[in-house]
């Protein structure tokens, strides 16, 4: 076998499998491999459209890349083929391959060009290869007749052979670090890879999109030929998703005015996207590109007024102790290495609370963001504070506005005098993770802060109605009816941070896993700012001097 049946895209920088030498018969575990890479439909070009196939019974002959061997392969099985349709599969429809693609459908054969193998090798009752490439691979392993044209005559090949070239002649390695990987491993992370490229498939348009954004939201919908387009108005969006037949993804809170009245009068799927919960190395008012975004095709869990697919996961899965073992590893991570939404590191800020003195984090929030506006049961960060410090008068209360806030991006500001009055400790400085890591308690309108806390064991209290507020872990003023579960944290974590969200390797480009990023996030230079992210920095700078002369004034 020389092609690795098991490879990724073709976008990925990394080596995933390297061919040795393999001889023997199969084991059962070696069967039980086979039999997975059948199930889970992965190997071979699988994140390629599929190919549009008859309708009937048919042979496959997968024609090589070399024109005058796929000549050869055609002179070869055209008197031996079966009865029936002959399915002619070309690496490409260019070049010499065009005009052989014409001469073969006017003599009445049916042709396609080479994708996806898998529906292909599924519907074929023979196929007929010039050697031992994925179809012939995949074929095997299914169960179907392959016939290899070598030396005038063509030979059935051994399904035993291929089953042990994939599992005891190839070495595998980790895309992401390229450190030596078992061939589960490997099937773990493609059969991922198969769910995300397939979801992506469904996604023909992207609307309410940052220009900003658009390159790095290709990445995350890409798969297969077609790349979604991207527009700006509604109408736009449902033109182009009715031309395509697909879903539109749009930013939660950039829906573009009358699209969902649109999208449901069509029938068409709205898919919202927002960042994740592990965005980036930098804030997205400062033009960072995220590396991590939720999808949800319920609503978005940002709003607490009908389920989204997060509560749905919250609410029905039966979490396995391997995703349990998994969340709590992912949590150790978290807290080793100081990382939150935005990044990692950051010095423990210095606090004069009194020995002994319980101390109080309330982190502002952007006053018109979405989790506010729809979640916020109505409290502002104001309210919030004063709330805080009259039910505790007696403890140490650190306020830490918003960061866009103090980029001097979003608006949500408490004057200083106001602040200095209920606060004992108003700082922006330093990153979440090392101020959670200096408190006992949170106290929140919905700030992804109180879930950070609850990773870090904190006791958290909860003024609005955060996604992870109802399942027995936060103490709730704005409870929400129908989240009656008790869950543990390494649930919650399970849920929010592995089953929920996408993740991207800045590194790759690949999909991975969130353990991935956060090793990614330590790589500076995979987050260097871009031009664009410079001047926006610049630009709220200039903005917050204006602002503290205004208030002078």
């Amino acid at each position: 076998m020389r092609i690795p049946l098991l490879r990724a895209p073709r976008r990925a920088r990394a080596e995933i499998s390297r061919l040795t030498a393999a001889s023997g018969a199969p084991s059962a575990r070696d069967r039980e491999i086979a039999a997975r890479i059948v199930a889970e439909r992965i190997g071979g070009a699988f994140w390629e459209d599929a190919p549009a196939l008859p309708s009937c019974a048919f042979s496959a002959v997968i024609l090589p890349d070399s024109y005058p061997a796929a000549g050869r392969l055609w002179r070869q099985v055209l008197p031996n083929a079966p009865a029936g349709v002959l399915l002619l599969v070309f690496p490409r429809l260019t070049g010499r391959f065009r005009g052989f693609a014409r001469a073969a459908r006017k003599a009445g054969f049916a042709v396609v060009k080479a994708g996806d193998p898998h529906r292909l090798v599924e519907a074929a009752s023979a196929i007929y290869v010039a050697e031992p490439e994925d179809h012939a691979v995949l074929g095997l392993l299914a169960g179907r007749a392959v016939f290899r044209a070598a030396g005038g005559a063509l030979t059935q090949m051994a399904a035993d052979e291929a089953i042990v070239q994939i599992t005891q002649g190839t070495r595998y390695f980790n895309p992401f670090t390229g450190a030596a990987a078992s061939c589960e491993e490997i099937i773990d992370l493609l059969a991922e890879w198969r769910r995300f490229f397939e979801q992506n498939r469904q996604v023909a348009v992207c609307a309410g999109m940052s220009l900003w954004t658009r390159r790095r939201m290709a990445q995350f919908f890409s798969g297969g030929a077609a790349a979604p387009v991207f527009r700006h108005t509604a109408g736009g969006a449902i033109a182009a998703a009715e031309a395509a037949g697909g879903a539109i993804a749009v930013w939660a809170t950039r829906v573009p005015a009358g699209l969902e009245t649109m999208a449901a009068a069509r029938r068409i799927p709205l898919i919202r996207v927002e960042d994740g919960f592990i965005r980036s190395a930098g804030l997205g008012s400062n033009l960072a590109p995220p590396a991590s975004i939720v999808t949800d095709r319920r609503g978005i869990y940002l709003d607490p007024a009908r389920p989204s697919e997060l509560e749905e996961l919250l609410a029905t899965t039966e979490f396995s102790e391997e995703l349990r073992g998994r969340a709590r590893g992912l949590m150790a991570l978290l807290k080793a290495r100081g990382i939150s939404k935005y990044g990692s590191g950051g010095a423990r800020p210095v606090m004069s609370a009194r020995p002994g003195q319980r101390i109080i984090l309330v982190p502002g929030q952007v006053a018109d963001d979405l989790s506010v506006r729809l979640g916020g049961a109505g409290m502002s960060n104001l309210q919030l504070l004063e709330k805080t410090r009259a039910a505790n008068p007696e403890a140490f209360i650190f306020y830490r506005p918003h960061p866009d806030v103090t980029a001097g991006h979003r608006r949500g500001a408490i004057a200083d005098p106001v602040a200095a009055g209920l606060a004992d400790q108003c700082d922006s400085s330093g990153a979440m993770a090392a101020l959670l890591g200096a408190v006992d308690e949170v106290h929140t309108i919905t700030s992804l802060a109180g879930f950070e806390g609850l990773i870090r064991g904190l006791t958290v209290v909860t003024h609005g109605q955060p996604f992870y507020a109802g399942w027995g872990l936060t103490h709730d003023f704005a409870p929400v009816a129908r989240r009656a579960r008790s869950l543990s944290v390494e649930e919650l974590v399970a849920a929010a941070l592995i089953l929920y969200p996408r993740y991207l390797d800045p590194a790759t480009g690949l999909p991975c896993g969130p353990e991935t990023l956060c090793a990614r996030l330590f790589e500076q230079r995979h987050w260097r700012p871009s031009p664009l992210s410079r001047l926006r920095q610049a630009q709220g700078r200039l903005r917050l001097l204006v602002q503290g002369a205004q208030i002078s004034e």
